[in-house]
């Protein structure tokens, strides 16, 4: 495991590196014109935001697998960071929204006043993962609804909702594997790093949670958090 692990984080590193590599040999080795140097450079500050984000999210699993169970006395006001989310989320939406393309629509819907017991930086963490990407995968003018509930049983459950082109159902038990992608040229792309729901799960074993995905072909995809 730890031998596929570190080949997997070399070629995710590698790619981008060997892009940018080329970049800088083109601009010192040709006479440019200042609007294409401004374009290579533009190439080349997406492809170091890409390895920045991989690293920000390797420092976060080895985080979540070597610190304390979080506190269960610090109450998360869930309205508040829901909010912070959905800025993050329509941000992230229009950054990747091409020109005449519509607006995804995205809905949170949380009671006032919820709260919930953890860790406030590992919950927004695995919360951001799942709505941004629902905004990623789901094509523009789609919609995101992310919805909190309180079950019967007192148990509380974030549902996020997408209308995007859904996931086969060979893929959905290793959605949660490191790296593991079920369109590898899509979700570099869209920007994704393939740790997201890794994150997701490590924070939600540590919350005594689950984490369950629903999804069809065509028909969009579910993915909900159960906390106790």
């Amino acid at each position: 495991m730890r031998r596929d692990f570190v080949a997997n984080v070399s070629h995710e590193i590698r790619t981008p590196l060997t892009v940018m590599s080329g970049f800088i040999e083109t601009l010192q080795s040709l006479p440019l014109q200042p609007q294409e140097r401004d374009h290579y450079l533009g190439l080349m500050e997406v492809q170091a935001l890409r390895m920045q984000d991989l690293v920000n999210d390797l420092l976060i699993l080895s985080q979540l697998e070597g610190n304390s169970l979080p506190s269960t006395n610090d109450a998360v006001d869930l309205p508040s960071m829901m909010s912070t989310i959905e800025s993050e989320a329509r941000g992230l939406s229009a950054a990747q929204r091409e020109e005449g393309e519509p607006e995804h629509v995205i809905e949170i819907v949380v009671p006032q006043g919820l709260k919930l017991l953890g860790a406030a930086k590992e919950l927004h963490s695995a919360i951001s993962n799942l709505v941004n990407n629902a905004v990623r995968y789901t094509p523009a003018g789609g919609q995101i609804t992310a919805t909190w509930d309180v079950l019967p049983d007192q148990r509380i459950q974030l549902s996020v909702v997408d209308t995007g082109p859904g996931i086969a159902s060979e893929h959905l038990p290793r959605l949660t594997e490191r790296f593991y992608r079920v369109d590898r040229s899509r979700s570099r792309e869209s920007g994704g790093t393939g740790l997201g729901l890794a994150i997701v799960k490590h924070v939600m074993q540590r919350h005594g949670g689950e984490l369950k995905i629903e999804s069809e072909l065509g028909k969009g995809s579910k993915f909900s958090l159960i906390f106790p």
